[in-house]
């Protein structure tokens, strides 16, 4: 078993995730089976209460996980599920520490962070790198060299590859700033970088140095003199249109085949599988304007396996997407919306927003402009229609108004009464039956298919039959008939939701069915009003 463990310095978010997901679909792609996971350093056992603001999207996994969203970048790079086990929080090896201590494991031992703490670390890396015969196992560790709370990760790494003699490869990210107007790059941030990797006893074996434009040769041959690090190990990771051109910046740059000649690995030919999907990508035929409605819309990390699935649709369409970043407290009437060509209601918890959301949503089906909703998305779409189609007064969530007359959206009756936060929650993959007949059949074209959620309330099952009097189409449900999954509208086919998240499982040639449908519906809407404008009156 062979480990390459990304680490980073200088300053957070400088693209250790990308660079971790280029190195796993390289090494995937050239016949090595290759897996991926992330550590991140925070106490909380993992990203499922944290803010978006502050850390990004949280990803769900098939077996329910809430996860850090670089663990979505890895599924999308090597077209793989993860599971979470390859997620690591020191919340997570701190919690089972002192499980093992109270049930008396360690035999009365002074529990310290070394080796406890490490050893457990170790472990769950083990784990990981021993389950579905791997080659390799990537292995992000968030957050930056030098601070404290990520060191007994660092720890436990450098005694890994003491204990993994010749199997462990450390790869350093750092930041060479380019300053002045001759933008001299400027090596020493990662002088600095590696030598406090150092001084915690870890030489790196390659230096991916990230800079705005290609490293020239005199700093490429500084950072060699002074990290110790071979000049052909040091790596240019300059900036690109898009992520997805990062694989190719690093494979020209003979990456492959250093990581092959440290492990003693044979040689063999990386295949190019996204040839055809970037060139789409980057030189789109078409435009379309997508408004994406939200109250996290300040970050776009937030929102960010939506930001990929429509770059995946644009890499099998050829249709660009060019994004507008709606907060939904801000869509107080319908100008707001004026000039686009589709609008996609994100998910979400909490009232905030909500009914900024459903006024959009009304724009939406009033107008024709195609929609798709999200899991809340899919919510306020059905609490809309049940306000203004069926005229239900006061019809609303019993999340945000727990007095409704009319609560369409409601916990049901099992989940009443369970106090522990994820205890009504529904995680992870399901399975989701669809109904024939439907625009949700002609997009999946089979009867059954397994989705991810992370929501907790559903649709009232007392008003489904009036709903569906009314035009509602519940074209997808779970197995017992009972939670609605996916909506349409009859006789409208660029009006579709789901209670699952369809952004999760998108990947760069599979894109989600969802996106894609609604992006080509929203080209079919856009040529509509070109086509009435060059007509005239």
């Amino acid at each position: 078993m062979r480990y390459v463990v990304i680490t980073g310095g200088v300053l957070s978010g400088i693209g250790k995730g990308t660079i971790a997901s280029s190195l796993c679909h390289l090494l995937s792609n050239s016949g090595v089976k290759t897996s991926a996971m992330k550590i991140d350093p925070y106490l909380n056992y993992d990203a499922g209460t944290m803010n978006p603001y502050q850390h990004g999207e949280v990803f769900v996994l098939d077996d329910g996980s809430e996860s850090d969203l670089d663990l979505g970048n890895y599924e999308r790079y090597l077209d793989r599920n993860l599971n979470g086990d390859s997620s690591i929080t020191t919340g997570k090896v701190y919690k089972e520490v002192i499980e093992k201590e109270r049930r008396g494991e360690y035999l009365g031992s002074t529990v310290q962070i070394i080796p406890h703490i490490t050893n457990e670390i170790k472990r769950r890396i083990r784990k990981v790198a021993n389950e579905g015969n791997l080659d390799v196992l990537v292995i992000e560790v968030g957050g930056t060299v030098g601070d404290i709370e990520s060191m007994p990760f660092l720890e436990a790494l450098r005694e890994l590859r003491m204990e993994e003699k010749g199997d462990l490869l450390f790869c350093h990210v750092t930041l060479v700033p380019e300053i002045g107007s001759e933008e001299e790059q400027k090596t020493k941030p990662t002088q600095h970088s590696v030598k406090v990797l150092r001084e915690i006893g870890i030489q790196p074996d390659i230096l991916m140095c990230r800079s705005g434009h290609p490293l020239t040769e005199d700093a490429r041959r500084r950072i060699s003199l002074f990290t110790d690090v071979d000049r052909k190990a040091v790596i240019s990771v300059y900036n690109v249109v898009n992520a997805y051109e990062v694989p190719g910046v690093l494979e020209k740059q003979g990456v492959i085949d250093l990581i092959r000649e440290k492990f003693s690995m044979p040689s063999q030919e990386f295949h190019d599988i996204w040839a055809d999907y970037k060139q789409k990508l980057l030189h789109p035929q078409e435009h379309v304007n997508i408004a994406i409605i939200g109250k996290y819309t300040g970050l776009h990390d937030a929102y960010m396996s939506h930001k990929e699935a429509f770059n995946h649709v644009t890499g099998n369409t050829g249709i660009a997407v060019d994004i507008k970043w709606m907060d939904s407290d801000s869509i107080t009437d319908d100008n707001s919306l004026k000039g686009l060509d589709g609008i996609l209601v994100t998910p979400g918890f909490g009232y905030r927003g909500v009914e900024g959301k459903i006024r959009a949503v009304k724009n939406a089906r009033e107008t024709g402009m195609p929609f798709l909703g999200i899991c809340l998305g899919f919510q306020v779409a059905v609490i809309e229609f049940a306000r203004n189609v069926m005229g239900l007064e006061g019809a609303n969530s019993s999340e945000f108004k727990s007095d409704s007359k009319n609560p369409v959206i409601d916990i049901l009756p099992e989940q009443v009464g369970v106090k522990d936060m994820g205890g009504t929650m529904r995680l992870g993959s399901k399975k989701v039956l669809i109904k024939d007949g439907t625009v949700a059949m002609e997009l999946y074209g089979q009867k059954e298919i397994y989705e991810r959620h992370r929501h907790r309330y559903e649709v009232n099952p007392e008003y489904i039959p009036d709903m569906e009097k009314h035009g509602i189409v519940f074209s997808g449900t779970d197995e017992e008939g009972i939670r609605m999954e996916i909506m349409e509208l009859k006789d409208r086919r660029n009006f579709i939701a789901s209670q699952y998240h369809a952004e999760f499982l998108s990947r760069p040639l599979k894109p989600s069915r969802l996106h894609q449908h609604f992006i080509l519906s929203a080209l079919e809407f856009k040529q509509k009003k070109m086509a009435i404008l060059e007509g005239g009156p």
